[in-house]
């Protein structure tokens, strides 16, 4: 799971670095992997399907 949290995090930042206030990985139990912006949760791997690409094309919006 962590890496594809980590491919996650890598492609968010290429793509929007300049945007970004910041970016955190948080390591918990139980498998969860979530990605959150601004505390509104826009991936969850337990109903979407994972896709590094979508997941980017989520946060697009989100950005200023």
């Amino acid at each position: 799971m962590v890496g594809r949290a980590l491919a996650v995090q890598e492609a968010v930042v290429r793509q929007f670095g300049d945007r970004l206030d910041r970016s955190s990985l948080v390591m918990g139990d139980h498998g969860i992997f979530v990605v959150r912006v601004d505390g509104e949760q826009i991936f969850d791997k337990e109903t979407d399907a994972f896709d590094v690409d979508e997941i980017v094309r989520r946060i697009r919006p989100h950005l200023r």
